[in-house]
C-alpha cells in the first residue's frame, strides 16, 4: 500500500465534485494555511470554493498526493480508480450507501467491495466519512468547520463518528490537536492502521480513539506495539456492544462478561488507557501529551481553601487516585515556608496568608511536591476574565512551573469547574510544562487514567497475543457436568470423586461406594440451585434416593461432598468475536450473579496477572484470610487457572464457553465443585 504520510501530509489535492460539501473542503483547506496546490476538479463548474476548476482529472496539471471524493457512491467507485491509476497516495471517500447501509441499499457491500479493488493499492479512508485534518501541515481535507490551529506538536484523534470529532475539535480546553481523522466504514485502512501512521510522526505526542466497535484484532495488537516501541500513549473511549457474545448464554460467565467486558480487557491488556466520557478524554490527553503517563496514582494537592481540599479528598477517593500522607521532609520544607498557623496534610489547605508572594507559593509547592509523587497538583479557578484581570492568580502559575523544575515532579492546575481555566490560560500553562486540568471530577478520573498508562519508554514490549477467537464452531452442545469434569480432570483440573447413575436408586448404592457426606446433582440442567436440582450434605444411602425422587432429572451425578471451604470462586471462560477468550474471574457459587463481582482478562493471561486481578476482587480479603480465618491456597487457585486457560488452546476452534462455579478454595488445594462446558465436537 502507498504510504500513509504522503497521504496525511500532501504538497498537492484534488477536491472531486462541485457541492456545498467540496466548496467547503477548499475554503477549510486555505483557511488553514495549506502551503501546496489544490485542484478542484468538476466537468461543468469554471470554479470551485474559490479556486480554477479542472474539467476531469486528466487534466490536472500534476499528479495529486491525495484527493476528496465528494460525488455519489457510484461515480466515487470510477473516481477512485482514475486517482490510483494516476498514482495518488490516498482518498477521502465522503459518499455513503455503502456497507452501513446493506439494510436499505441491497448493493451497499457490494459496492464496497469494488471501491476498495478499485483503488488498488491507493489509501482509502471511509467510506462515509468526513477525512483529515493535519494542523500540522495545514490539511483540511475536511468538508465542514473544525476547530483546529496551526502548531508544531500536539495529540492525534481518531474516531469512527465525524460529528464526535468535530465536537472534540471544538473543546476550549487547552487540548493541543494536531490530527484529527475520521474513520468511517474502515473498507481498507483501518483505525489501527491510521493510528500507526499518526504515532511514527514525530509532532504527534500521543493518540486518542473513539471506538465505535472492534473488528480486527490482530491489527489493535499491531497497533498497541508500534505505540510501546515508540513510547507514545494510546487513549481511548469506547462506546457501544456487541450482543454476539452474550447470545445463547448458558452460564453465569456469558451473562456477567459480553462484549463490553471482552473489550475492556483487550485494551487493558494492550495497555491503551481506557476513560468513559468524552471531557474524560480530553483531560487525560492533556496530561499524555505534557508526560507521556503518570508513574502513579499517588498525587498531592494544595489549595488556598478547605473547602477545596476537602473537595479534593472526597472526590479523589471515588475517582481512585491516593493522597499519601507527607513525609517528614515535606512537614519540615512546608512549615518553613508556611509558618506555625496552617495545618499541614495532604491535600494541603495552604490558607491565604502567601497569596501574592510568589516567592512563597514557589516554596510551598516545591516543598510538598519533593516526594514520590505521581502528579502535583494545585487547585485554582481564574476569574472570569471578561470582567477582571489576574495577575495575582499568574503568580500561582508560574509558582507551580517552578516546582515543576525544581523537584523534576510532573505538576497539574485544577479547578473546580471546567470553566475555571480560560482557554488562553491552559494554553499559557502547557507552554510552561504545566499540564491544565477542566472541572476537578474530569481532573481527577484523568489523573487516574494517566497513570494506567504508567510511564512510556521507547521499545516496551507487550504481553503475549491474544488468543484469536476464530470462527467457532458452526454448532455447539452442553456437555453433560461428568462430561465436563472429565475433561478438565484431563487438564489437570482437581474435581470430586464421582459416579453418574440413572436412576434414585442407583444413586443411592453410588454414594455407599463413594463414601459420605455426598453431593446429589440432577443431570441436563444449567442452573442446577435454581431448579432445586442440587442437595448438598447426604450422609446415608437413604437420604440420597428420597433427594433423588424429589428432583426433576432421569439421571444423577453423586460427588464427594468437598469441605473445609475458605472461599468460592467462579473461574469462566467465554467466545468473543470481537476480541477473543475472554477470561472472567470473581467471587462465586449462588450469590455470582447478585454480588457481581469480577474481573475479566483475555486468554492467554500469564500466572501475575492473574494473581494481579484476584487481588483487584473487592472480595480478595476471602482469599488471604479475612478475620482471622485460614487464607486459601492461592497457587493452587492460579494451577486451576493456568490449566483452564490450557484447555481453552487446545480445544479454541470448538470451544464457545465453560465455566466452573464454584471453585472451592480451600487452605489446601482447590476443588471445581461444578462445572459447564458448550463446545462443538472437535474433527
Amino acid at each position: 500500500m502507498r504510504p500513509l504520510s504522503r497521504f496525511f501530509s500532501p504538497r498537492a489535492i484534488a477536491v472531486i465534485g462541485g457541492g456545498t460539501w467540496c466548496e467547503s473542503v477548499v475554503r477549510q483547506c486555505r483557511a488553514t494555511g495549506f502551503a501546496g496546490e489544490i485542484w478542484p476538479v468538476h466537468p461543468k463548474k469554471t470554479e470551485v470554493g474559490g479556486l480554477p476548476a479542472y474539467p476531469d482529472l486528466a487534466a490536472l496539471p500534476g499528479v495529486p498526493d491525495a484527493a476528496f471524493i465528494g460525488v455519489n457512491r457510484e461515480l466515487t467507485v470510477a473516481m477512485a480508480a482514475d486517482l490510483s491509476a494516476r498514482g495518488c497516495a490516498g482518498a477521502v471517500c465522503f459518499a455513503a450507501g455503502f456497507s452501513e447501509a446493506v439494510s436499505e441499499l441491497s448493493d451497499g457491500a457490494d459496492l464496497q467491495a469494488q471501491l476498495v479493488e478499485a483503488a488498488g493499492d491507493m489509501r482509502l479512508l471511509g467510506p462515509n466519512c468526513y477525512g483529515i485534518v493535519n494542523a500540522l501541515d495545514g490539511v483540511a481535507l475536511w468538508p465542514d468547520r473544525h476547530g483546529l490551529t496551526p502548531l508544531d506538536s500536539g495529540v492525534a484523534l481518531i474516531g469512527q463518528s465525524s460529528n464526535v470529532l468535530i465536537n472534540l475539535t471544538m473543546q476550549r480546553r487547552g487540548l493541543p490537536l494536531a490530527a484529527v481523522v475520521a474513520a468511517g466504514n474502515q473498507a481498507q485502512t483501518s483505525m489501527a492502521e491510521l493510528g500507526i501512521a499518526l504515532l511514527e510522526d514525530p509532532r504527534i505526542t500521543a493518540l486518542g480513539l473513539h471506538i465505535e466497535g472492534i473488528s480486527d484484532l490482530p491489527a489493535f495488537e499491531a497497533l498497541a506495539s508500534r505505540a510501546a516501541e515508540l513510547g507514545k500513549p494510546i487513549a481511548a473511549l469506547r462506546v457501544g456492544s456487541s450482543s454476539q457474545a452474550q447470545a445463547a448464554a448458558v452460564s453465569h460467565t456469558a451473562s456477567l462478561t459480553g462484549s463490553s467486558a471482552g473489550a475492556v480487557a483487550l485494551l487493558k491488556r494492550l495497555g491503551i488507557v481506557q476513560v468513559d466520557t468524552p471531557s474524560e478524554l480530553v483531560e487525560t490527553l492533556k496530561i499524555l501529551h505534557v508526560t507521556g503517563g503518570l508513574r502513579s496514582a499517588r498525587i498531592a494537592s494544595a489549595s488556598c481553601s478547605g473547602g477545596e481540599a476537602s473537595l479534593m479528598a472526597d472526590m479523589g477517593e471515588a475517582s481512585g487516585v491516593d493522597f499519601p500522607a507527607l513525609t517528614e521532609a515535606q512537614k519540615t520544607g512546608l512549615r518553613a515556608a508556611l509558618g506555625p498557623r496552617v495545618a499541614l496534610a495532604n491535600p494541603l489547605d495552604y490558607n491565604t496568608y502567601i497569596w501574592g508572594d510568589e516567592e512563597a507559593l514557589a516554596r510551598t509547592f516545591t516543598a510538598l511536591c519533593t516526594a514520590d509523587l505521581g502528579l502535583g497538583c494545585v487547585v485554582i479557578d481564574y476569574p472570569r476574565q471578561d470582567r477582571f484581570t489576574a495577575p495575582d492568580y499568574d503568580q500561582v502559575l508560574r509558582a507551580v512551573a517552578r516546582a515543576g523544575r525544581a523537584t523534576g515532579t510532573p505538576m497539574a492546575l485544577i479547578s473546580l469547574l471546567a470553566e475555571g481555566l480560560p482557554e488562553a490560560v491552559a494554553a499559557h500553562a502547557l507552554e510552561m510544562g504545566v499540564v491544565p486540568l477542566c472541572g476537578m471530577g474530569d481532573a481527577l478520573r484523568a489523573i487516574r487514567a494517566a497513570a494506567q498508562a504508567g510511564p512510556r519508554r521507547r521499545g516496551n514490549r507487550l504481553p503475549e497475543p491474544v488468543l484469536p477467537p476464530g470462527t467457532g464452531p458452526a454448532a455447539a452442545r452442553l456437555y453433560s457436568e461428568a462430561e465436563a469434569k472429565a475433561l478438565l480432570e484431563r487438564a489437570g483440573v482437581r474435581v470430586p470423586r464421582a459416579s453418574r447413575a440413572a436412576s434414585a436408586e442407583e444413586a443411592g448404592a453410588s454414594a455407599a461406594r463413594i463414601g459420605f457426606p455426598v453431593v446429589l446433582k440432577g443431570e441436563g440442567i444449567a442452573h442446577k440451585t435454581e431448579a432445586g436440582a442440587v442437595a448438598l450434605n447426604l450422609a446415608s444411602a437413604a437420604a440420597v434416593t428420597e433427594a433423588a425422587t424429589r428432583m426433576p432429572a432421569q439421571s444423577f451425578l453423586v460427588e464427594e461432598m468437598i469441605t473445609g471451604t475458605v472461599s468460592e470462586l467462579i473461574l469462566g471462560v467465554t467466545r468473543d468475536p470481537a476480541h477473543g477468550f475472554v477470561l472472567t474471574i470473581g467471587l462465586g457459587g449462588i450469590l455470582t450473579e447478585l454480588i457481581r463481582d469480577t474481573v475479566s482478562v483475555l486468554v492467554p493471561a500469564p500466572r501475575e496477572e492473574i494473581r494481579a486481578a484476584l487481588r483487584d476482587l473487592r472480595t480478595a480479603a476471602l482469599l488471604t484470610g479475612y478475620r482471622g480465618r485460614a487464607p486459601a491456597d492461592l497457587e493452587a487457585v492460579l494451577d486451576t487457572v493456568m490449566a483452564l486457560q490450557e484447555l481453552v488452546r487446545a480445544h479454541a476452534g470448538q470451544l464457545e464457553e465453560i465455566e466452573i462455579n464454584p471453585l472451592i478454595c480451600r487452605a489446601e488445594g482447590a476443588v471445581a465443585a461444578d462445572a459447564l462446558i458448550r463446545m462443538g465436537e472437535t474433527p
